[in-house]
């Protein structure tokens, strides 16, 4: 129960899973509106008014059908819930990633109405920030005296990843709460001020698509517009060489 026509395409290792708990939940509400609806259209004519001319307000006495399908439907969610969607959410979103230290780690701030990109550069470390440094050539406040952030990369509203390789993101924001949105990645996490929040997925498609902020964060919402482009390992290495050969020494 994947690759519905009305969702975007999946390039993340842990979409289908995502898409296959979707289906569910989308068959579940399609049985309940059938159900319902052929109920209704049988109180339509069981209790119209031409076969009971005069109203009765005593009702039902006998509610053994009722409790029959509520019993099944709640006994479904409750399936859904704790065999499906418990499990899935501890596996994507409580458990850190096995292996850290073979991830790719970046940091991406939101601020109205852009998201900051920060990497570490080559030595893995990131450099240090600070507030006071904040301006609008220098967004995230990078403090380029620290040894550790010569090399680090910056980009605005530009996310690039390799394919086929763990990606941790520490989310976080300068001033609303914005939601950090990838649609192809099945994605979605809210940015909360005063929070770095990790967020962590595997690419498996290479390619170019979009980041959303799904979370109305001030009248410029709709130009908070990013691009994620996910290379091959070669081409992740050749962007990220040419973003360093241009850092000012």
């Amino acid at each position: 129960m994947t690759g519905f026509p009305w969702l975007p395409p999946n390039h993340s290792a842990h979409g289908p899973v995502l898409d296959q708990m979707l289906g569910w939940v989308h068959w579940l509400m399609l049985a309940l509106f059938v159900g319902w609806g052929a109920y209704f259209i049988y109180a339509l004519f069981r209790f119209r008014k031409g076969k009971n001319p005069k109203a009765s307000y005593t009702g039902f006495h006998n509610h053994k059908f009722s409790l029959f399908h509520e019993s099944a439907v709640a006994i479904v969610e409750i399936i859904l819930l704790v065999g499906f969607a418990f499990p899935l959410w501890a596996k994507v979103k409580t458990q850190p990633p096995p292996d850290e230290s073979a991830a790719v780690h970046v940091h991406v701030v939101g601020e109205q109405f852009a998201w900051n990109i920060h990497y570490p550069g080559a030595d893995g470390v990131f450099g240090r920030r600070d507030i006071k440094l904040v301006n609008s050539g220098n967004p995230l406040g990078l403090d380029r005296t620290d040894p550790a952030a010569r090399d680090d990369v910056t980009t605005i509203n530009q996310l690039h990843l390799p394919v086929n390789q763990m990606t941790l993101i520490q989310l976080s924001t300068k001033d609303v709460i914005h939601s950090f949105f990838l649609p192809v990645m099945r994605v979605k996490q809210d940015a909360i001020p005063g929070v770095q929040i990790p967020v962590w997925f595997e690419p498996v498609v290479a390619g170019k698509s979009e980041i959303a902020c799904a979370q109305l964060c001030g009248l410029g919402h709709y130009r908070m517009r990013g691009f994620l482009e996910v290379h091959d390992a070669d081409g992740y290495q050749k962007w990220m060489d040419a973003q360093v050969a241009e850092i000012p020494k």
